[in-house]
């Protein structure tokens, strides 16, 4: 690390951050909801998270001025990893259960380290596959009777559909954010403008499909708004992508195994909801297949970044 350079969280704490967090955003989502669309609501996240992070990085004396072509790159991440990955997510839920789509969602344990492989030559282990598939089985008993009551074909199999569909889109916008990285784009600026372009891309998604734009002010959706953009935003995805920097893909994506859990802790208090054998071993593989990710993922993550910066 070079003198004056800002030292960042450790691997724990940055994937602890973004899975608590993202865990509890299940929860703030109900309130965006209802008289909102989703893709303007997605639109408004963004944006103002973009805006807010944008003037921290001035006020930490971070550059936001990049070249033409960096843009371009900026621009292929945010609107893949912002902005059609989260209106694909809407649409899907729209169609399936939310714990279909959560179970679809964690399969980018596999797609990450394959896409790594495919386009950075990271090294694909035995064992990466192995945690993935324990904790993608974990998360599937979790949401076993969710699963059960979905009836084949119709409205669930195009939620199916545009569940994988968000899932690859946002294993796209890992691979950008990785190619970003390796050409020196600093994590939290390039963030910010990624958020910016993701933002407007979900704007251009409402407006091609007729969707009305409309806000609600009352509380319930302005305060839930705030944590989305801050904590959902901001905050999680500073988190997620300094990990992707430090250990990679393969690692960094049981995050999204484990967000599903802490979910279903808070639904638990908050929500009324009762555990049963089943959905209790789908927390054990899946805390299990995150113990095995965060004990193994450095080393493997080091070959996959091969001492370039």
């Amino acid at each position: 690390m070079a003198r004056g350079e800002p030292r960042t969280p450790g691997t724990a704490t940055l994937f602890g951050a973004a899975t608590l967090i993202w865990g509890s955003t299940w929860l703030a989502i109900k309130y965006q909801l209802g008289s909102v669309a989703p893709e303007a609501s997605v639109a408004y996240r963004f944006v103002l998270a973009a805006m807010l992070l944008g003037a921290w990085c001035l006020a930490t004396g971070r550059s936001l001025r990049f070249t033409a072509r960096a843009h371009g790159f900026i621009a292929l991440q945010g609107a893949l990893l912002f902005g059609l990955n989260y209106v694909g997510v809407y649409w899907a839920e729209e169609h399936a259960p939310s714990g279909l789509v959560a179970v679809l969602f964690t399969t980018i344990v596999f797609m990450n380290p394959i896409g790594a492989r495919l386009v950075f030559g990271a090294p694909l282990e035995a064992r990466t596959l192995f945690a993935a598939a324990l904790g993608v089985t974990g998360v599937a008993l979790l949401f076993a009777p969710e699963i059960a009551q979905t009836r084949a074909g119709g409205d669930a199999a195009l939620g199916v559909a545009f569940g994988l569909g968000a899932t690859a889109i946002a294993c796209g916008g890992n691979l950008a954010a990785m190619r970003n990285q390796r050409a020196g784009i600093d994590v939290l600026p390039g963030t910010a403008w990624g958020m910016l372009y993701g933002g407007f891309v979900a704007a251009a998604v409402a407006t091609a499909t007729g969707v009305a734009w409309s806000f609600d002010a009352r509380v319930p959706y302005v305060l839930s708004l705030a944590y989305l953009s801050v904590f959902g935003s901001v905050i999680a995805f500073g988190s997620y992508l300094t990990l992707l920097k430090k250990v990679g893909p393969g690692t960094t994506s049981y995050v999204n195994v484990g967000t599903p859990v802490v979910a279903l802790v808070l639904s638990t208090f908050f929500e009324g909801y009762r555990w049963t054998w089943v959905s209790a071993l789908g927390v054990l593989l899946a805390v299990v297949a995150n113990w095995l990710a965060l004990r193994t993922g450095a080393a493997p993550a080091a070959a996959a970044h091969g001492g370039r910066r």
